[in-house]
């Protein structure tokens, strides 16, 4: 797989990296159905084995069962893996998410030592904010985590689901090497906003989140009563009511274009974000799956297959909500 460059501070990845967030629980319910540890270990390994060396995880998820899964998948390979994990969800000295958030200065290198801990490792190659602490300027979170890359504990660091504001005010403390957003042909909300362009007038690189829809753009499912019953799926707005079935329209018609290309509707929706000149996280806790999303890195796609998938599915266009009414509150934009 080729690599190319995360923002402008150095930072070098795969095209594609992998989502680890579906390989354990959070807080108790499974996400994307229920996974299997040495399963999700081998999809890491064979990640690795085609190129993919780029996992994203957080300490939210479990939380920290995520990364500690990751540190039993690297252990004694951790210098052959790019490694991306988040903090800002506070989790108490009991391990318990308190669903508030935290980015005080004190707060951030206890995270990163947690997270240091939990990795089996002595530094982070890319270190997330993973949601805005409203009641903490965000200087302050990004100056403390400018302190740990001087201290060699993180290489690079970024902010994910946050605003243009947001991100010129973070960018004017360090550098930001890369803003993680879900990003997908369902949910373009950061096109909309202008958060593309303030990325790329700042050479700051976009990471995209759920590039699948959170499964809806594989096609796999059919019916809202495809999840399973523990599903946090089951309560988001875009898999809910008449507006389910409205998307499955839009899944059929990207499907059909998929197959006059002779690839997956999955591979069609990552290659587009490829093309983009963005970097996808496709999650996934399976080797077959994992194999697929890779293979789009040799799809050939073109400006014109861009104009055809985005006539499908126009900029504005209304899925549903992508999480549910607080936590689409916890968003800053």
């Amino acid at each position: 797989m080729k690599t190319i460059k995360l923002g402008s501070q150095g930072l070098v990845v795969p095209q594609i990296g992998l989502g680890c967030m579906g390989m354990t629980t959070i807080a108790g319910n499974d996400i994307y159905g229920k996974a299997d540890e040495g399963e999700s270990i081998a999809t890491i390994h064979r990640s690795l084995e085609l190129g993919g060396n780029f996992l994203d995880t957080a300490d939210l998820y479990g939380p920290l069962l995520n990364e500690r899964l990751v540190a039993k998948a690297i252990k004694g390979n951790r210098n052959k893996y790019i490694l991306a994990t988040k903090f800002g969800y506070e989790i108490d000295d009991q391990e318990q998410l308190t669903w508030g958030f935290n980015g005080k200065k004190d707060y951030v290198k206890k995270a990163v030592e947690r997270s240091l801990k939990n990795l089996g490792t002595d530094y982070i190659d890319l270190y997330y904010l993973h949601r805005l602490d409203p009641n903490t300027p965000v200087e302050e979170t990004v100056h403390a985590m400018s302190e740990l890359v001087k201290e060699g504990k993180v290489g690079y660091i970024g902010l994910s689901e946050v605003s243009s504001e947001t991100i010129k005010k973070a960018h004017a403390i360090h550098p930001l090497t890369a803003v993680q957003t879900e990003y997908s042909l369902f949910e373009r909300g950061v096109e909309e906003a202008g958060i593309v362009n303030t990325l790329a007038d700042l050479g700051i690189s976009l990471v995209a989140y759920s590039p699948l829809g959170r499964g809806f753009l594989s096609g796999a499912i059919k019916s809202p009563e495809d999840f399973p019953e523990n599903d946090f799926r089951r309560g988001i707005p875009r898999f809910q009511g008449e507006q389910f079935y409205k998307n499955i329209e839009l899944v059929n018609a990207i499907h059909e274009m998929s197959l006059e290309k002779g690839i997956t509707s999955s591979q069609l929706a990552i290659a587009w974000i490829l093309f983009k000149g963005h970097v996808p996280i496709p999650g996934t806790k399976r080797t077959s799956n994992l194999e697929q999303n890779i293979a789009a890195t040799g799809v050939h796609f073109t400006e014109e297959d861009t104009v055809k998938l985005e006539s499908i599915i126009p900029l504005g266009t209304i899925t549903g909500d992508r999480y549910d009414a607080v936590t689409m509150a916890t968003i800053d934009n």
